[in-house]
């Protein structure tokens, strides 16, 4: 990844090269964890849902180079193949990248999906239609909040591990419903 001062402004221009995009670019506009939508306020950062364990480590694991270092300082990574123990509640909650794409949920900006977008988002990029529609897809599954409160005891933070370990995915901290 390069990242390069544009001329005359003080948004910066990323470069991605890995194993999903090869010469893939994005303008970062805004600065880093601020300006967001009004109506997106995900409770988690990339950096705390890499330290809590997420995506059976799997996610990110080249991604270093587009991200600041200290997301990955205590990120909990497998890069040899999933590791499900590695998830904070060491169950595996989300479906393969392949299922994502055959239901249209991928858009080719962000080949890994929500999680890509986020820290996309997160780092200043704005791309209003993609950011729209995802912002809307956070929004929905913020359902699953409202099930792990109708049936878990308060205060039983291992009641439906899936679906809060799945609720952590998307950035909101299900270790204090």
């Amino acid at each position: 990844m390069e990242k390069k001062q544009s001329r005359g402004s003080k948004s910066k221009f990323v470069t991605v090269n890995d194993r999903m995009q090869n010469g893939y670019g994005y303008e970062l506009s805004e600065p880093m964890g601020r300006n967001f939508d009004p109506e997106f306020k995900p409770e988690l950062t990339p950096q705390q849902m890499l330290a809590l364990g997420v995506f059976c480590g799997k996610y990110m694991t080249d991604g270093e180079n587009e991200f600041p270092k200290s997301w990955f300082k205590h990120a909990k990574l497998a890069p040899s193949g999933r590791d499900c123990s590695l998830n904070y509640f060491g169950v595996g909650a989300s479906r393969p990248l392949s299922e994502w794409r055959n239901k249209g949920w991928i858009n080719p900006d962000d080949p890994r999906g929500w999680f890509q977008w986020y820290c996309r988002y997160y780092m200043g990029r704005r791309a209003p239609e993609e950011d729209k529609r995802q912002i809307k897809r956070w929004k929905a599954f913020r359902r699953h909040i409202a099930q792990v409160r109708m049936n878990c005891e308060q205060g039983d933070p291992f009641c439906r591990p899936r679906q809060r370990q799945a609720l952590l995915h998307w950035a909101y901290d299900s270790r204090k419903i």
